[in-house]
């Protein structure tokens, strides 16, 4: 019989924030990161993702350091990054703080000088000649595991185990998720939760691992939306007929990662800046409000206008930066305003209607008497506009600007080009 495992009660209002420990700090070390932890606090970051921190492998390395997700031991900290006791003490600091660690973890693949390949070499997959092989042509660093052999299977999990019970993390995130037979993510998450009750967040679409397995699942099609909305490939519309498929039809008990950035888009597709423009504010704003689990990149809030190299050392420049103060006010929303929690119920999300849908999207949510309204301009020009319906009146503060604003019928608004206005009900 199946079994679904509960979403933690604690990562419901959480944000997630991704950790690229190798560019974060010029020694990209654990040590100097840590330093970090006060601003990620008060920035409102809930649970720290971790890129790979195992050593990498140097057989068929890319660039200089070569891939984050090319593992050459899965029970070993880099040196690079420091020590495994640094590490441990981090995670204490971080949970004393309130936040919580989630690994990735790359459990389709490993590096070709892993020791498994000359211990076990029944784990991995082979050709027609017998000979190992990377699971793509372009992926030519690693080499792909058969899940066939329940060996491996074990083995894995014992490795993931591992890192729990040493290290007291609260979770993965799971690289490349599909490419695993579901059925061993089940395994694997039964397996877990007998050392502890963990967050699973699966880089995959795929919502049969939400049926035991995982607990959040990326959400790719609107991350692409909104780049096609900024580059004028489509409107408001967009977000609005793709609703019911990515967010009031979702399996219950799960959730979806909202994002407009991540390690492998800002790298290979562009940074938030490069694809959105001056759009950011106002995407940014839609993935911390639309029912899901908000995620912000390494350097995001520090207005990152490059990609970051990804096989060779390329530290984030930190700065002051408009979207830090943005980010801050939308996950304390988050953190504090029961209406965007995960897994609340979908009859608490509702689409509003304007005089100018093409151009504006808008939307409600409430939950017990605490509700917002969240009106963006996804167009490059000024929009005049007002509301229809009802469902939505009452007083407000706009987060913005803190004002005070009554809404009564049909009111009326005007939006700057890519403007938005989250209302707070009072």
């Amino acid at each position: 019989m199946s079994q679904k495992y509960i979403f933690p009660d604690w990562a419901r209002n959480q944000v997630v924030y991704e950790v690229n420990l190798r560019q974060y700090t010029p020694g990209g070390t654990i040590s100097e990161f840590r330093q970090h932890l006060p601003r990620l606090k008060e920035l409102g970051a809930g649970i720290l993702w971790f890129m790979p921190l195992q050593p990498i492998g140097i057989k068929n390395r890319k660039g200089s350091l070569g891939s984050y997700y090319s593992i050459r031991n899965y029970c070993q900290l880099d040196p690079a990054y420091g020590t495994m006791d640094e590490f441990i003490d981090m995670v204490n600091e971080i949970h004393a703080l309130g936040m919580f660690v989630i690994l990735d973890w790359v459990a389709n693949h490993t590096a070709w000088d892993h020791h498994w390949v000359d211990e076990f070499p029944a784990f991995y997959r082979r050709n027609d000649a017998g000979e190992v092989h990377p699971p793509f042509p372009e992926w030519e660093d690693v080499i792909g595991l058969d899940y066939t052999n329940p060996d491996l299977r074990m083995a894995m999990i014992e490795a993931m185990k591992f890192w729990i019970q040493k290290t007291n993390i609260d979770g993965f995130r799971c690289d490349m998720a599909m490419l695993v037979p579901t059925d061993f993510w089940n395994q694997a998450r039964k397996e877990l939760e007998t050392v502890k009750h963990v967050f699973m967040l699966a880089e995959a679409e795929q919502r049969d691992l939400t049926e035991e397995a995982f607990d959040v699942l990326y959400n790719w099609n609107l991350m692409h939306v909104w780049n096609d909305i900024a580059a004028g490939k489509c409107t408001a519309d967009e977000i609005r007929w793709r609703i019911p498929s990515e967010i009031t039809d979702f399996p219950a008990g799960a959730d979806n990662l909202m994002f407009i950035s991540n390690h492998d888009e800002n790298s290979w597709n562009g940074s938030e800046i490069e694809r959105l423009h001056f759009a950011l504010e106002a995407f940014a704003v839609l993935i911390f409000t639309l029912p899901g689990m908000p995620l912000i990149y390494s350097g995001m809030e520090a207005g990152n206008y490059r990609r970051l190299s990804f096989f060779d050392k390329d530290c984030i420049e930190w700065k002051e930066d408009k979207m830090a103060l943005l980010y801050r006010k939308l996950a304390h929303l988050r953190v504090n305003n029961p209406a965007l929690r995960s897994l609340q119920p979908k009859s608490d999300f509702r689409l509003l209607t304007t005089t100018r849908d093409e151009q504006v999207f808008g939307f409600s949510r409430n939950s017990d008497g605490k509700g917002i309204v969240v009106l963006l301009n996804l167009s490059p020009g000024n929009v005049d506009f007002s509301l229809a319906g009802d469902g939505y009146q009452g007083n407000y503060t706009d987060l913005k600007s803190s004002m005070k604003i009554t809404l009564g019928e049909t009111p009326c608004f005007s939006l700057p080009a890519w403007g938005y206005m989250v209302l707070v009900q009072e």
